[in-house]
């Protein structure tokens, strides 16, 4: 037993690190200190702190009565994914660690990562309220204008660019960069970073398969995004990553070998104030 104790912590720092080297989102998680857990079974509590603005002092009276509240959003953690693999001990007779080594890296580089990337991001587009724009972008001038557009849009909503992230389609960023105008460098400055994405995990709706080989799939009805800023701080994003069992081969009833099963719950999802931080442009329909 403890030997499987200490497989389970050594994969879990593994896969750990394996995530957050590949993972284009990672950027966002968020800090857990103000977060509570919910009533209900994956459900967290996000505070949310309203107040009045300033009023008229009278010298006979003086302070106008203000009023300080302190409510909570419930947000559900809708990601929930798993899987298990067999080993077999004979393919790794002298230890479980270099077989799984291999898998789980490739695991997550292949599979756990593409798809978590392409459901936070396109759980973002999806957010009710948040800013949206589309247009055939096939020029550098035309992603110039609609990146500087998307910029005037977040810095009149008030929120800070230093905390923004810019994801954004590989082939639009080349349109903007190969300008090299003093325009097109001061468009994409002042940003938190710039993280060129894939079109393959860069849709604004996807599907994750249940069963079968799993993994995602462009939804119906889904389009090609040509980037997306999201400010860290309207972020809500929380992952966890556990290998949630190890089993030997002397305690699989089923089979001579080992079985490690992979499970990861999280979030992808906006404070309610703070909407405005989202901005979302997709190709045209």
């Amino acid at each position: 037993m403890a030997n499987t104790i200490a497989l389970r912590k050594q994969y879990s720092t593994l896969l750990d690190e394996v995530y957050k080297l590949s993972s284009l989102t990672a950027v966002l998680d968020g800090p857990n200190e103000l977060v509570k857990e919910g009533a209900n079974a994956n459900e967290i509590l996000i505070p949310k702190l309203s107040m009045q603005g300033l009023a008229d002092y009278n010298k006979s009276t003086g302070y106008v009565a203000g009023d300080v509240t302190l409510d909570y959003e419930t947000k559900k953690c809708a990601y929930d994914r798993g899987r298990m693999f067999n080993v077999d001990a004979m393919d790794n007779i002298e230890s479980a660690g270099i077989a799984f080594g291999r898998l789980s890296g490739e695991f997550l580089r292949t599979q756990v990562v593409p798809e978590l990337d392409a459901y936070r991001l396109a759980s973002y587009a999806q957010i009710p309220g948040v800013t949206t724009a589309k247009a055939a972008l096939a020029t550098g001038k035309e992603a110039l204008a609609a990146l500087r557009t998307a910029r005037g849009k977040i810095e009149n909503a008030e929120a800070n660019l230093s905390t923004c992230y810019l994801f954004i389609n590989p082939t639009v960023y080349g349109l903007i960069e190969d300008l090299d105008t003093t325009a097109s460098k001061k468009a994409i400055e002042g940003f938190a970073g710039i993280i060129k994405v894939p079109s393959g995990r860069f849709y604004n709706k996807v599907k994750l398969n249940a069963s079968g080989a799993g993994g995602f799939t462009k939804d119906t009805g889904a389009v090609a995004m040509n980037f997306l800023i999201v400010d860290k701080q309207a972020a809500i994003q929380y992952q966890k990553h556990t290998v949630s069992k190890v089993i030997s081969p002397d305690q699989n009833q089923t089979a001579d070998g080992w079985k490690f099963g992979y499970r990861t719950v999280g979030i992808a999802e906006c404070k309610d104030n703070k909407k405005d931080g989202i901005y979302v442009h997709t190709v045209a329909e």
